[in-house]
């Protein structure tokens, strides 16, 4: 029977099933499921659920984040709609082994999809246009000042203008309706061929990178593990640092490792704990009947709260704070920072920029220009040395800023670009077009970014020697395809957020067993 089976025609795509379902947060999102044709019979491969990336930032306002759930809703039943009809007749009886010829095509559908929507906005942008035209021609006179004639400046006032004028924000790339159909289709293709195969998809990835040649060895990606996301409202009143991670040694084991975070962040719950614990105050009762008012009330507890990134929440009022926190923890249970266990900083300092201002908001009222960030990021690291990694320590468009703190840092710590490298497709025609001078990227996998854009801008990024970091989209899933793809793209590190909540702690349980099943095979270097 084995003998005939190797006879027997190679798996085809025989249909795509899209389907809404949830994230992580209880946010609607796509699934895609491929069925292929096994030995004359359908049969069911594999599904995939993509992380779905919000382009709104913490904090923002109600009826933006209002506009950004209507705008997901619609995404993600034109993505399901996308599935079940075009891209079900477009590739079916395709292998699905054929990842290039997939994407490719994926890629010429996206294309027609965006010419598409263009032709139907061109006569509102014409109408927009024309009416702001007709507007300024039939502009009053009466409202503008004569010629030869300055209109006189109110005495007592001072205009506020910004000390140096900043580079503008750079517009938001559009994210065209549906694109999530893309990207989870050409990635539950790449996991069906991985199926197919009778191979791990980490395995079916490389193998796509090195055009089919084998790896004798593979290296995993250094766990980036959120630690403390710090709050942005009062009355905490440091807003620079979203997230502190914790970057375990080389020298460790990936076990070694989680195992190590783990000591860290129990100890980090004992020293959040409030001061003053007393007893419960029912068991008093119970003991001694009624219980002496003494006019004095128990401090309340705060609850342990979980940040959707899987990790505490806290808040601090100066930039020091969080650090030395951590470097508590760490002495406390015999750890020492810059030896035993290394800090990343998630500045995400486009957040942060006041543009009436022309500067950055570090703590609540405290502003600091382009200029004067660098100097602080170089006094902090100077302080701190066992910080290794900045990301997105400025805004993408301070490019002279960010030339500037690389000199300044680059041999100390990695300065790392998120925010400017969100949009993988963009990075493919140009990789030098939306990245600053840094150390290297962080990739994520949403929307229209296929399996082949990836193993690209990963190739082009390891050759101008920049590092590769794959991370998580905020609106995450239970899916772990997205460690098999750090691991088979041989990615630096991995930023999947902190060790709580099922859909972060399930993609380390994966970066577990791929280090077992590599350390087995002898093939983990």
């Amino acid at each position: 029977a084995n003998y005939f089976s190797k006879l027997s025609k190679a798996p085809v795509i025989c249909k795509l099933v899209g389907r809404k379902v949830l994230d992580g947060v209880g946010q609607p999102t796509l699934e895609v499921e491929i069925y292929c044709t096994v030995k004359n019979y359908e049969k069911r491969i594999c599904s995939t659920v993509m992380s779905y990336h919000s382009q709104i930032h913490e904090n923002a306002l109600p009826e933006t984040t209002e506009a950004d759930e209507k705008e997901r809703n619609d995404s993600v039943d034109t993505a399901v709609e996308w599935v079940n009809e075009s891209l079900d007749t477009m590739l079916r009886d395709l292998k699905p082994t054929d990842q290039c010829i997939v994407d490719k095509m994926l890629g010429e559908y996206f294309t027609k999809k965006v010419e598409e929507k263009k032709e139907i906005q061109k006569p509102e942008e014409e109408a927009a246009a024309a009416e702001a035209t007709l507007a300024l021609t039939s502009c009053s006179p009466s409202t503008t000042a004569p010629p030869g004639k300055k209109k006189a400046a109110k005495s007592g006032k001072k205009v506020a203008v910004p000390e140096r004028t900043i580079p503008p924000a750079e517009p938001v790339e559009p994210v065209l309706c549906g694109s999530l159909a893309i990207g989870g289709t050409s990635l539950a293709i790449a996991k069906a061929g991985a199926t197919v195969s009778h191979i791990p998809l980490y395995l079916h990835i490389a193998l796509l990178k090195r055009d089919q040649d084998s790896p004798e060895e593979m290296t995993l990606p250094l766990p980036m593990v959120t630690l403390l996301n710090c709050e942005k409202i009062l009355p905490a009143k440091l807003k620079l640092m979203k997230e502190v991670m914790l970057i375990p040694p080389v020298q460790l084991s990936l076990k070694q490792g989680i195992e190590r975070v783990l000591d860290i962040q129990k100890e980090m719950l004992r020293l959040l704990e409030p001061p003053g614990k007393v007893p419960n105050p029912q068991l008093a009762d119970d003991k001694k009947g009624k219980a002496h008012n003494t006019g004095k009330k128990a401090p309340p507890r705060p609850l342990k709260r979980i940040s959707n990134l899987g990790c505490l929440i806290t808040g601090c009022d100066n930039l020091e704070q969080p650090l030395l926190l951590v470097q508590t923890a760490c002495n406390n249970i015999g750890l020492e920072l810059g030896t035993d266990m290394y800090l990343a900083i998630n500045c995400a300092a486009h957040e942060l920029m006041d543009y009436d201002k022309g500067k950055y908001e570090i703590l609540t009222g405290m502003f600091k220009s382009p200029d004067e960030i660098v100097d602080m990021y170089v006094e902090l690291i100077n302080k701190f040395p066992f910080i290794i990694a900045l990301i997105d320590p400025l805004r993408k468009e301070d490019r002279k800023q960010w030339s500037n703190i690389c000199c300044a840092l680059g041999s100390k710590c990695y300065l790392i670009a998120e925010d400017a490298a969100t949009y993988i497709s963009k990075l493919k025609i140009d990789q030098n077009i939306n990245i600053p001078t840094c150390s290297g990227v962080v990739l994520k996998y949403i929307n229209q970014t296929s399996v082949s854009d990836l193993i690209e801008v990963t190739g082009l990024l390891d050759g101008q020697r920049h590092i590769t970091i794959l991370g998580s989209p905020d609106g995450e899933s239970s899916d772990d395809s997205l460690v098999d793809l750090a691991v088979g793209l041989g990615a630096r590190f991995i930023k999947l957020g902190g060790l709580s909540r099922g859909e972060r702690v399930t993609k380390y349980n994966r970066l577990l067993a791929i280090e077992e099943e590599l350390a087995k095979n002898r093939t983990l270097r």
